[in-house]
């Protein structure tokens, strides 16, 4: 039988209508796009892949209900941000409202961009996950492959973490801006105190 844990579908369904499903956010990154970025990482993702630095992300069981409208305005009110970047996890599974979200951040001026383990051509295809269109038409750069740990890049100059993964660039005003390093780490102390560890070396223990 299956558990909303593993049916997207089924956990995405008790989402209410104008919300997402969040396994964190944080307002200023410098490692996850160009320039400074808010990162918002959803909750849900069915791959499993070994070497995954955010396992907490794979389930698809409520974790933190956030309303579209209030992530929106947190995302604007950061004046060092020039966009945001979706993450998880599988974005690709709450497509609609981070569509929504993306709307409503691109018309303060900020750009968008996404990562997916989902390949370009499958989230074009009719058997992508409901609301991938719809998200794909906001986004100004894509990055998209599920990570390979036997294919894993360790170079400060790469913005992917794997070779089998490409960087999709839809806004040509970007295409200069590709200079992100997936080989560093930030770390986030939240206010409740929990902690975010982003970039690809983000898996590791720290002590």
């Amino acid at each position: 039988m299956e558990t909303k844990s593993n049916n997207p579908l089924l956990a995405l369904s008790e989402i209410p209508t104008g919300y997402l499903n969040i396994m964190g956010y944080v307002d200023k990154s410098e490692v996850n796009g160009p320039g400074c970025r808010a990162v918002v990482w959803v909750q849900g993702c069915l791959r499993e892949c070994p070497g995954c630095f955010n396992p907490d992300s794979w389930s698809f069981e409520a974790n933190k209900l956030v309303s579209v409208d209030s992530l929106a305005a947190d995302i604007i009110k950061n004046t060092e941000n020039t966009g945001v970047t979706f993450s998880g996890g599988e974005p690709f599974w709450q497509a609609s409202a981070l569509a929504s979200l993306a709307r409503k951040v691109k018309a303060a001026g900020l750009n968008v961009m996404a990562f997916s383990g989902f390949t370009l051509p499958q989230l074009q295809s009719d058997s992508a996950p409901p609301g991938s269109q719809e998200l794909l038409a906001e986004l100004d750069i894509l990055v998209d492959g599920p990570f390979v740990e036997s294919q894993a890049i360790h170079s400060p100059t790469s913005p992917v973490s794997s070779k089998n993964q490409q960087v999709r660039v839809f806004n040509p005003a970007l295409a200069d801006q590709i200079n992100w390093a997936s080989d560093q780490i930030e770390v986030h102390i939240l206010k409740d105190g929990d902690r975010i560890v982003t970039g690809y070396r983000g898996w590791l223990e720290l002590t």
